[in-house]
């Protein structure tokens, strides 16, 4: 067989491909993304516009050199005619955006920012529209006419802006003014008691400032609407312009969004105030109706009624806050939790004190221990009780002085109640008075009973009575004790000082001393004012003129 040395080099030729294309299709080819390497990617802008991103590094450049150059070509085509179309071409690498018959520069797939769900259809329509509005804007930055229509449109705004600005000064100032009066006023007539509840200088003072603060917000709203617009008419400023716009926008939507979506929750929020203020009311009436005597049960009355009506409400607007707080705006917020944390360990850790006081005064108002207007001695505290708070107990003594205790201390003390007399008639008065040996008890006991029944005040039923309390070394010690009426309590001091004063004129009637014979021997006088002495000057008898 003879030997083609043709066919043999042809064969060769045909091998060698063969091996070349499979090497080349078992090695992976090299990734030009440069996420996949070190080079970092490089931004391609014209007239201040973001036109593309670079990634990949393709024939050897860089993202920074196609960056460069693709800014050079562009530079070239903005001086050409605006005419041009700007069109694109698919080639085995990738996608060459073109602008007239130049090309400007290519998209390939390591371009593309895959994590962010961006395709290369969706990344070079967008580099195609980038381009087309730089280029628009190159062309217009070297016309003058239009140059010329955009400051006349910012200097317009800027005069509208002026106007629009002095006027919401003024009606800043005639709001501020006018609801600083009336805050003032609506100060003025809201008291609790005596008192004002607030202090209007402070009221008309805040209402002013915040007119302000508001007057400042929507002139910085202005501002911002303004300095946007007129961005917005040059070229070159455009895109700052665009972007405030864009960032206003969303907040505007953030808000509105925000709005919206808080809407279902707030209608329940409602639903359940209303519910809470429905119960409240229901509650409310039925406990006014036992104060006032229409129902009587037996665990309740009128005196207890008062505060279960205050701990009923309590109670229902808290419940209702507990079902309504995951209802809240904003209540899934971290930030919101956190607060909520803080309050709840500032409130456990202040509030012992407060609630120790609370859980005294429930104990008093629903143990009946004390009523308002009783007559107690809480201590050394002797006087009128004219309030059972939640926290404190005053009592108005009968010497002018108003006593405010708290309520764990009225609990730890010991409570002596004169006004717990049978059938519930006034008060328990008493005085003690130490006589000697030789006055017969019959009589000492005849004059203090005597003095009881000059004193006004003191009731005949029940009867005073007197008690022989000690025999002493020297002296018997007896003690008068009498009722006084139901009008009396506040002025118990005044009834005592009666009944002391007839215990000295019925004694000194009868020439009965009242002294403790702590002595060696008697008196040569007997310790006694005659009656025609009782008046001695600067004393008048009642009904004489006074000089």
């Amino acid at each position: 067989m003879r030997f083609d040395k043709e066919a043999f080099w042809k064969a060769a030729a045909i091998a060698l491909f063969c091996l070349a294309s499979l090497s080349a299709t078992a090695q992976a080819p090299p990734s030009n993304d440069s996420r996949s390497g070190s080079v970092p990617p490089a931004t391609l802008t014209f007239e201040n516009r973001e036109i593309f991103v670079f990634r990949s590094v393709v024939e050897g450049f860089s993202p920074v050199e196609r960056a460069q150059g693709a800014h050079a070509r562009l530079e070239v085509a903005s001086r050409r005619s605006a005419d041009e179309r700007i069109t694109t071409q698919h080639i085995m690498q990738g996608t060459v955006v073109k602008v007239g018959p130049g090309a400007i520069f290519t998209i390939v797939p390591g371009d593309v920012d895959t994590p962010a769900g961006d395709t290369l259809e969706s990344t070079v329509e967008r580099a195609v529209a980038a381009v087309q509005v730089a280029l628009a804007e190159s062309h217009e930055r070297h016309d003058v006419r239009r140059l010329a229509l955009a400051g006349a449109a910012a200097m317009a705004a800027t005069l509208v802006f002026g106007a629009v600005l002095m006027l919401l000064v003024r009606v800043v100032r005639w709001s501020a003014d006018r609801l600083a009066l009336q805050g003032r006023a609506l100060a003025e007539q809201l008291k609790v008691g005596e008192h004002r509840a607030f202090n209007p200088v402070a009221v008309a003072t805040v209402l002013h400032r915040l007119t302000q603060i508001i007057g400042w917000a929507c002139a910085l709203v202005l501002l911002y609407l303004w300095l946007a617009f007129v961005l917005e008419r040059f070229p070159y400023t455009r895109p700052w312009g665009e972007r405030l716009q864009s960032f206003f926008l969303d907040i505007l939507a953030t808000v509105a969004l925000a709005i919206a979506g808080a809407i279902p929750r707030l209608i329940l929020v409602v639903v359940i105030v209303l519910i809470a203020r429905a119960l409240v009311r229901a509650v409310g009436r039925f406990l006014l109706r036992v104060e006032d005597g229409s129902v009587r049960l037996g665990w309740l009355d009128a005196d207890t009624a008062v505060p279960t009506r205050r701990i009923a409400t309590v109670t229902l607007w808290l419940f209702a806050l507990a079902m309504a707080y995951p209802y809240l705006p904003g209540a899934d917020s971290e930030a919101f939790k956190g607060l909520s944390v803080l309050a709840g360990v500032m409130i456990s850790i202040g509030a012992s004190g407060i609630v120790s006081q609370a859980m005294s005064g429930l104990m008093l108002t629903y143990s009946r221990a004390v009523r308002v207007g009783e007559y107690v001695r809480i201590g050394e505290t002797e006087g009128t009780i004219i309030e059972l708070g939640t926290f404190a107990t005053r009592i108005r003594t009968g010497l002018g002085e108003e006593v405010i205790l708290p309520n764990a201390l009225v609990v730890s003390s010991s409570l002596k109640n004169f006004s717990r007399v049978v059938g519930g008639k006034g008060f328990v008065l008493d005085a003690g008075v130490t006589i000697g040996y030789s006055t017969p008890w019959r009589q000492v006991r005849a004059m203090l009973l005597e003095a009881a029944r000059r004193t006004p005040e003191i009731v005949s039923e029940p009867q005073p009575f007197v008690v022989q309390t000690a025999l002493a070394d020297f002296y018997v010690a007896y003690r008068l004790v009498a009722y006084a009426g139901t009008k009396a309590p506040q002025r118990r001091a005044l009834v005592l000082d009666a009944l002391l004063a007839n215990i000295q004129d019925v004694f000194n009637e009868h020439s009965v001393q009242i002294m403790s014979p702590h002595y060696m021997i008697d008196p040569e006088h007997a310790q006694i004012v005659p009656k025609e002495k009782w008046y001695a000057p600067p004393a008048h008898r009642p009904g004489s003129e006074t000089s």
